[in-house]
């Protein structure tokens, strides 16, 4: 059987086992907290990494479309010079290929 002084030193002991299990959980929580934050930094660090890089995608893309843009414009406005410069200089000409084109079309229509 125990005696009073061994029962002392076991619930001395115990009590102790109990503040290091419980300091222990408080280091593994301030370890966890500490993992957390820094995951999400890194998180927001690589969302703000990615929204940058789509939004220079965009802006690249936009200044390609515009580009493309322009160049379709002024290939429009090229041709159409050239047909007014045609028309003006072969008028005849230009109504006989006119009227040809339509019979053509015509023609193939009815097919």
């Amino acid at each position: 059987m125990m005696d009073k002084a061994s029962y002392e030193r076991l619930e001395k002991d115990m009590a102790k086992v109990k503040d290091d299990i419980s300091d222990l959980a408080e280091q593994i929580t301030d370890a966890l907290n500490t993992i957390a934050g820094s995951a999400r930094k890194q998180a927001r660090s690589g969302y703000n990494q990615a929204r940058a890089n789509v939004d220079q995608v965009v802006g690249d893309i936009s200044e390609r479309g515009n580009a493309m843009l322009n160049a379709a414009q002024d290939a429009a406005s090229s041709v159409e010079e050239t047909l007014e410069d045609v028309i003006a200089e072969r008028p005849l000409a230009t109504v006989g290929l006119a009227l040809g084109l339509g019979f053509l079309i015509g023609v193939t229509w009815r097919r």
